[in-house]
């Protein structure tokens, strides 16, 4: 293994706890109530029940994954290893769908925030700012990142905790039972899905930071299982609070938190407005936390030959620096056009589950091709991947069914359906795989050395 070319060993558990969460938070703050028109506020409880139970598999099955193979490729290195190059670079291209597309999504929601709270300020220029800068503090080292990833993340979570006990008190259940609970009935829950999808996007990201994780074995497994709790705790509270309030009745806002609370104290009261700075802090540890994580796949797939080496280069301090800059500058671009969010919503959820799919497939195969493989994490197996797998093919369904299929995306002032494009994106990546990507390869035994170094950390 290169060593010029590794990247740092300097997180703790609870750096990993502060990436995975962080990446999440932005969820709790907006996206997921679109679920409320979706399928009620009962439609959408069901749809955030099971993908709890999704993620909560999910996350335990990929823990083994990334204790077994700590490489910053996080789901292509699995794929990879288990059922070969091809398999991995198609996991790799669903996760970089998930993490290019999610932060300009969460940067427009930033700049909607900004915009709320000083509405001299321009959103275009709010969310081209915001992302523009988290790219540069992106440059000053994993450990730098990290701290201001925890900070974000602590932050955002006392947001909700404040949001929680100011509206607990006011919680009537008329509110959340009434002819507005369950609308369209099966395919109402199951419409709300992709939403529900929302709220727990991207926890798996803090794989992608394995390689940078002082002693992956202990560490990884504290980080993500502490990071789902957060998540499902949160979840359950933000659920009952925004619904009780009477959140889940009218259009669907940006900032549904502030709106609730707005609904009680009054437009005017301190708590909505102080709701909504501290909000600034989830959506801004989601989008910083995110490009952490879609620089270090770039970077992986760079480094193992998929895309061109220039992408894998580290900085004097550690930073794959172009694997920063050329996915951010297609995700600024996405972000200056705001005017398809929504479809960006759907990309991303869409390769997240397919790679989770991926994800899990690949441990059924190592299970059987690698009994003997070190596993320092073991998921109680075949129950646990099992109901993942399940649930994780039920969610892809949805997504497709009822997202995928019924937006459009513009593009250049002409709306083609997502699914041309979704299509489109994965023909010129296959092309790009059979024509230049797969004669650059390293072998294997090079790409997985990293396992290696790190069980001997």
């Amino acid at each position: 293994m290169d060593h010029q070319n590794s990247l740092k060993k300097s997180l703790k558990p609870i750096h990993l706890w502060a990436i995975a969460v962080g990446m999440v938070i932005s969820g709790q703050y907006f996206g997921w109530n679109y679920g409320f028109e979706q399928g009620g506020i009962i439609g959408m409880v069901i749809a955030a029940v099971i993908i709890t139970i999704f993620y909560t598999t999910f996350i335990f099955s990929y823990a083994e994954l990334s204790t077994s193979i700590p490489n910053a490729g996080g789901p292509s290195a699995y794929a990879r290893k288990a059922m070969g190059p091809f398999a991995g670079y198609i996991a790799g291209i669903a996760c970089l769908l998930e993490f290019v597309f999610a932060p300009p999504a969460i940067a427009v929601a930033t700049g909607a925030y900004i915009h709320f709270l000083v509405p001299s300020i321009n959103p275009v220029y709010a969310t081209v700012g915001v992302f523009v800068f988290f790219i540069l503090v992106n440059l000053i080292g994993v450990k730098g990142a990290a701290l201001i990833e925890l900070v974000a993340t602590i932050l955002a979570l006392i947001g909700l905790s404040i949001y929680y006990v100011a509206g607990l008190p006011h919680v009537q259940s008329a509110n959340i039972f009434n002819e507005h609970s369950f609308i369209g009935g099966a395919t109402g829950f199951m419409a709300a899905i992709p939403f529900a999808i929302w709220l727990f996007l991207a926890i798996e990201g803090g794989a992608m930071a394995a390689e940078e994780v002082e002693n992956p074995r202990r560490d990884i497994p504290k980080g993500f299982i502490s990071g789902i709790i957060t998540l499902g705790i949160a979840t359950v509270f933000t659920l009952l609070v925004t619904a009780g309030l009477g959140g889940g009745t009218g259009a669907p806002a940006d900032y549904p938190l502030p709106q609730a609370l707005a609904s009680v104290y009054g437009d005017t009261h301190y708590l909505p407005k102080l709701l909504a700075v501290i909000g600034l802090f989830g959506l801004i540890a989601s989008l910083h936390g995110i490009i952490i994580g879609y620089s270090r796949q770039t970077y992986a797939l760079a480094r193992a030959g998929y895309f061109p080496r220039f992408l894998s280069r580290l900085s004097n301090r550690g930073i794959p620096h172009w694997g920063l800059i050329v996915p951010g500058t297609i995700g600024v671009i996405c972000a200056g056009s705001a005017t398809f969010a929504d479809a960006l919503i759907i990309i991303s959820v869409f390769g997240a589950v397919l790679m989770y799919c991926l994800s899990l497939l690949s441990l059924f195969v190592l299970r059987r091709k690698e009994p003997n493989m070190d596993r320092p994490f073991k998921v109680m197996y075949p129950i646990v991947p099992g109901i993942a797998l399940a649930l994780g093919f039920f969610s892809l369904f949805c997504v497709i069914k009822y997202s995928i299929l019924t937006t459009n995306l513009p593009i250049f002032g002409v709306e083609i359906s997502l699914l041309s494009a979704i299509v489109i994106i994965f023909t010129l990546s296959i092309l790009y795989y059979f024509l230049v990507g797969s004669k650059n390869l390293r072998p294997l035994s090079d790409e997985f050395e990293t396992k290696d170094e790190s069980a001997s950390a």
